[in-house]
């Protein structure tokens, strides 16, 4: 197989993937990207369009802080443990096929979390959609990897980083709009019911431009069932106490089960690595990891995507519950980091050669002075004034430039019989980013809340501080991790 320049972006031979994957027609091909960011951007989207929402459905639904963090959480808990088993199905049977499978399954836990009528039930149908997504969003980069060679590659992979990003602050926006519309008195179950009438067009789309085909011969690898239950308990002991914890007072059932998870994870990568050895067909391959740069990705996405999340997440619970903002007034807030974002992901590579190597670190700066500003601008509970707006583009800059370039790099040279594992597994580690930034910073913002006494702007804009700075200095550290990583 054929690779991708590692010193440039110019076109390479094409990749040799089934015929079966490779797009039809002309037509086709000026469709197929846009088909799959669409499924890709409406799933990003439901990680984060919740948030706004959560004070609404916490009313309507008489649901705790616990069961909202969950419903929050449980998308991504499903999404997360499921997303590598998803990437090996588009090998066993298919990507375009699987894909659309997913944008199915997905489509119609949409509906069913726009119908819940309790908490339970929102909460169990959102772990169906998020298993939805599992389905169907590892196959948008197999797809993506396996249709486009050379620069157009580099372009694609671009434009998916952008939409997996700019939707998180997007869904913010677009949460709020449609609470604050609160169309025909239905309240926030439009942020739901929205996927609806947008999943059933891109499956009418998807059946004209997808390929149908299997994935030639790494169709018949297993599906490693053991790893899966392995990760699978791993992910849930962890972020079970983390969510429920702060809620139930920390009791001796949350610190064991976060020994649990420690003690899973271990076990996991014990028999992932034999499995391996033995020949078979691990979750995670060790070759995908030995990739050049791979590694270094792999804990830069967790450190970006859990400041991404837990920023958007906390200053959603600031300015919604400490500051009094409407649903609509509260996802407005996020425009200038989505726009900064968008902007800055589109057109990096443009930028002059000579700043490529120090982009990612840079972003990783950026967002650390980003976040320590948003901390300051609303310290005392005020408003944070204009200077506001200028942190919020400090992050959305900062974000932008930790995220694509570290995402595109690790995935340009990638080999495209490795597409569907390195798909899995940065697919997985940007949702298990997220997730810890929900629960961990979320934890920390509810544990400072309560400590601090009454609830109001002030006490609200001291918790919001205290994970601003815990924020800032996640992401120095992901600044100083190719250092540290790159000495090893």
């Amino acid at each position: 197989m054929t690779t991708t320049s590692r010193t440039g972006p110019g076109p390479a031979p094409a990749p040799s993937p089934a015929k079966s994957e490779a797009p039809g027609t002309d037509n086709r091909s000026r469709l197929l990207l846009p088909v799959v960011l669409a499924a890709l951007f409406m799933a990003v989207l439901d990680v984060f369009i919740v948030n706004v929402a959560a004070p609404t459905m916490g009313s309507e639904l008489h649901a705790s802080g616990a069961d909202l963090q969950l419903v929050v959480a449980g998308y991504t808990i499903s999404y997360a443990v499921l997303l590598i088993t998803g990437a090996r199905l588009g090998d066993r049977f298919g990507h375009g096929r699987v894909h659309l499978a997913g944008l199915a399954l997905f489509t119609t836990a949409s509906l069913a979390c726009g119908l819940a009528q309790g908490a339970t039930a929102l909460i169990a149908f959102r772990l169906v959609q998020g298993a939805g997504s599992a389905v169907m969003i590892p196959q948008v980069l197999s797809i993506i990897q396996r249709a486009f060679t050379g620069e157009a590659r580099i372009r694609a992979l671009g434009a998916y980083s952008a939409v997996l990003a700019v939707g998180a602050a997007a869904g913010q926006i677009i949460g709020g709009v449609l609470v604050g519309a609160d169309l025909f008195g239905t309240g926030w179950r439009p942020v739901f019911l929205v996927n609806v009438p947008v999943g059933a067009v891109l499956l009418v789309l998807g059946r004209r431009v997808l390929p149908s085909g299997t994935g030639g011969p790494q169709r018949a690898r297993g599906l490693d069932l053991p790893g899966l239950v392995l990760l699978g308990s791993a992910v849930s002991l962890l972020t079970v106490p983390l969510v429920l914890g702060q809620e139930e007072g920390w009791p001796l059932w949350s610190w064991l089960s976060l020994g649990a998870a420690a003690l899973l994870f271990a076990l996991f990568c014990g028999y992932e690595s034999r499995l391996a050895r033995r020949g078979g067909a691990p979750l995670i391959a060790p070759r995908v990891l030995r990739h050049a740069g791979m590694s270094l990705a792999v804990v830069r996405i967790l450190a970006v995507m859990a400041v991404n999340a837990g920023f958007l997440f906390t200053l959603t619970l600031h300015v919604q519950d400490g500051l009094g903002y409407s649903a609509l007034r509260a996802g407005l807030t996020f425009a200038p980091t989505a726009v900064v974002f968008g902007t800055v992901a589109l057109t990096w590579r443009r930028w002059p050669a000579s700043w490529q190597r120090a982009l990612t670190p840079a972003g990783f700066v950026l967002t650390a002075l980003g976040t320590a500003g948003v901390g300051m601008a609303f310290h005392g509970g005020g408003d944070g004034g204009v200077w506001i707006f200028l942190a919020y583009a400090g992050v959305g800059v900062g974000l932008a430039l930790a995220f694509s370039p570290t995402l595109t790099g690790a995935l340009a040279t990638v080999r495209p019989e490795d597409a569907a594992d390195a798909s899995g597994l940065l697919a997985t580690v940007t949702q298990l980013g997220q997730l810890t930034g929900v629960a961990a910073f979320g934890t920390l913002f509810l544990n400072r809340l309560e400590s601090l006494g009454a609830p109001g702007a002030y006490t609200s804009a001291e918790a919001l501080s205290a994970c601003a700075w815990t924020l800032a200095a996640t992401a120095a550290a992901g600044a100083v991790s190719g250092l540290v990583l790159r000495r090893r």
